[in-house]
């Protein structure tokens, strides 16, 4: 066969085929093709066809290479259940047992997935409690004048007094009394502050409570950003040192188990030289997740609010226009504003989804806590000491929270699914292994019962699979053209069915059919 010789359709056998002119014999008047013209028996390529195949090489290209990683579990067998008739071949009731697990872990799955959903839910929700924070400020002096007589810790003369300032906070629980005096049950090390460099603070172990150790808590430094000490300049204050102290929490990645030491503390003690009484305020900078608001006085007269988070906003906004019935028709996230919607947005109509983008020009960070307080020196104060206390509410994460994120990020979690999908493998290797045994044993049987029927439809079965294989089909089942069905004409024969002509009308419609063979 000639290399430029046209490919030949594939008739399946009992069709007519058209009688073709010789490629070398053009018709007569026709004119002679240039360079770069195609003969016409030459056959064209759709450029559709062109453009997929090309599109179809490129993404082959651009596809990465498959690993042996990817085949091999590609390959591993996942159906797990029996296959049909294998209780006949089985003996006990192995089969209905094996049933019976299969649908209470079908059950147990369905229960697992929708507590682990209610609980990512309730993650989602960010649900806080809220609790009582209690701040004990108290200090001390050493070498004052009225302290003569006593010995000097830096062991300086009589008249160079310092002063030692202590801030301790500890979350109140709900069982408390009225706690007056900090419990010595805190179990870290206090955090010095201090940029004349301070001494160390003076106590050493303190005895822990059995429960306290028991029920881990969040500390001081849990609550705030940043903890700031500024000193009041107004008054002269004969040889102190009033440089502001500052303390600010490092970012810690999400992923983080636990706050590193510098960021976890229940108390803050700095020393300095002062012999007058000094003043300071102590601003703390709340650190809240999600973070509150505080919101303008239109907003408050809306969703009845002072603070709220952003999630809290538009939920109230949203129930708001809903109650007052306010959503467009044909479009429910469009709402018509009102007169206090219109303070607030400035506009007749407003699309639900932009208000997120407006919550920022109508709140504003919440102000940061100020604690004022005096440093006394003087003995009067110091024959009595008294600390003073201050109450902060404070937002907390359920306990119950705090147990269901536990539960999600357990180690032990991804172990338990690794060891299940394992068992699954094992599982589907074994049904695998049954399904061929039964395909064997079937096998068998059949040909033990009726021999000569059995080798004839299965050579007819393969010679079917062959074809199909090999592209040779007529119709994709192998079936043969050559039969009496398809030689009959008339109204009840094969060519009149609908998937004839359907077919007849496929081969038409095909580019390759509209290409003149003469």
């Amino acid at each position: 066969m000639a290399m430029n010789a046209p490919m030949q359709p594939n008739y399946p056998r009992g069709y007519p085929q058209a009688a073709q002119r010789s490629p070398a014999a053009p018709r007569r008047g026709a004119p002679v093709p240039g360079p770069g013209v195609p003969m016409p028996h030459q056959q064209v390529a759709h450029p559709q066809y062109m453009a997929a195949a090309a599109a179809a090489a490129a993404h082959q290209r651009g596809m990465p290479p498959v690993s042996d990683a990817h085949l091999r579990r590609s390959r591993k067998p996942t159906e797990k259940n029996m296959p049909d008739g294998i209780e006949e071949y089985v003996i006990g009731d192995g089969v209905q047992e094996y049933k019976k697990l299969q649908n209470i872990e079908k059950r147990l799955d369905s229960s697992m997935v929708r507590k682990r959903l209610d609980i990512q839910d309730s993650l989602g929700r960010s649900i806080k409690r809220y609790q009582t924070l209690r701040l004990w400020i108290s200090n001390t002096t050493e070498g004052q004048e009225w302290q003569q007589g006593e010995q000097n810790g830096n062991g300086e003369g009589p008249g160079a007094g310092r002063y030692k300032v202590r801030i301790e906070g500890r979350i109140l629980d709900d069982g408390d009394v009225d706690v007056t005096v900090p419990a010595e049950d805190s179990d870290s090390e206090p955090e010095e502050e201090d940029t004349a460099g301070g001494e160390e603070g003076e106590d050493s172990e303190k005895p822990k409570s059995k429960q306290r150790q028991q029920r881990p808590r969040q500390k001081l430094s849990h609550f705030f950003k940043s903890i700031t000490i500024d000193f009041d300049r107004t008054n002269s204050v004969k040889e102190a040192d009033l440089s502001p102290i500052t303390w600010t929490k490092p970012q810690i990645p999400p992923t983080a188990v636990s706050l590193p030491p510098s960021a976890d503390f229940d108390e803050i003690s700095f020393s300095r030289a002062a012999q007058e009484n000094v003043n300071f305020t102590l601003t703390l900078v709340r650190d809240e997740q999600p973070e509150r608001l505080k919101l303008s006085q239109e907003l408050q007269d809306i969703i009845d609010m002072e603070e709220a988070t952003r999630s809290e906003i538009i939920s109230a906004l949203w129930d708001y226009a809903q109650v007052k019935g306010l959503q467009e028709d044909h479009e429910k996230r469009l709402v018509r504003c009102d007169a206090k919607l219109r303070n607030i947005f400035g506009r007749d109509q407003i699309f639900f989804p932009a208000i997120v983008d407006v919550i920022g020009n109508i709140t504003a960070p919440l102000d940061p806590i100020k604690l004022p307080y005096t440093i006394r020196v003087d003995q009067e104060f110091h024959n009595n000491p008294t600390p003073t206390i201050y109450d902060i509410r404070v937002a907390m994460d359920d306990t119950l929270l705090q147990k269901m994120v536990t539960l999600t990020t357990n180690p032990q979690y991804t172990t338990s699914l690794r060891n299940i999908s394992d068992l699954d493998d094992r599982l589907a290797t074994i049904i695998q292994a049954i399904t061929h045994s039964k395909a064997r044993h079937s096998f068998y049987t059949s040909l033990s019962r009726d021999p000569a029927n059995f080798v004839r439809r299965w050579i007819s079965s393969q010679r079917r699979d062959l074809e199909t294989i090999l592209g040779e089909a007529v119709r994709g089942g192998g079936e043969d053209g050559s039969g009496p069905e398809f030689r009959r004409g008339g109204t009840s024969s094969a060519w009149n069915a609908p998937v004839a002509r359907e077919a007849v009308r496929y081969m038409l419609a095909r580019p390759e059919a509209n290409t003149v063979y003469r």
